[in-house]
């Protein structure tokens, strides 16, 4: 049963990825170019994707177990380190060249094309280096 309703989540989200046109990297970079060609289109995207995320934090506050019956994890606390910093500016600067993330990666290889999967690739990549780097497997000790 879990892999199922996996299957219609993620499907859903592919759907309304390529819909809202997260996939379309020209889209998503002109959202990123504030001072040349913007595109808000993407705002109403965020925007909407913000308001049910908001609902379901909310509700799932509450709760103690979710719907399938695994427990809901605590909400981890807040930590703003050098690692969550450097982390979300290289996710920043890496959306911002490619025009692509995981999410919006994984959909666009529905469609073909070798852009997608030499990102998905490359990207994949980052994470072992990063995991390797960060078991001292490539380096000295953890990763800063």
């Amino acid at each position: 049963m879990r892999a199922l309703f996996a299957l219609l989540a993620g499907g859903l989200f592919g759907a309304g990825l390529l819909v809202s046109g997260m996939t379309d990297t020209t889209k998503v970079q002109g959202w990123l170019d504030i001072f040349g060609a913007w595109d808000p289109t993407l705002a109403f995207v965020l925007g909407g994707a913000i308001i049910p995320m908001a609902i379901a934090w909310r509700v799932a506050a509450r709760r103690q177990s979710a719907t399938l019956g695994t427990p809901i994890p605590p909400k981890p606390g807040v930590k703003l380190d050098t690692r969550l910093l450097t982390g979300s500016a290289l996710f920043g600067i890496g959306w911002a060249l490619a025009g692509l993330c995981p999410g919006p990666a994984m959909a666009s290889l529905s469609y073909g094309g070798t852009q997608g999967i030499i990102f998905l690739l490359a990207m994949i990549a980052g994470m072992i280096i990063w995991r390797a780097l960060d078991l001292g497997l490539l380096g000295k000790g953890k990763a800063a």
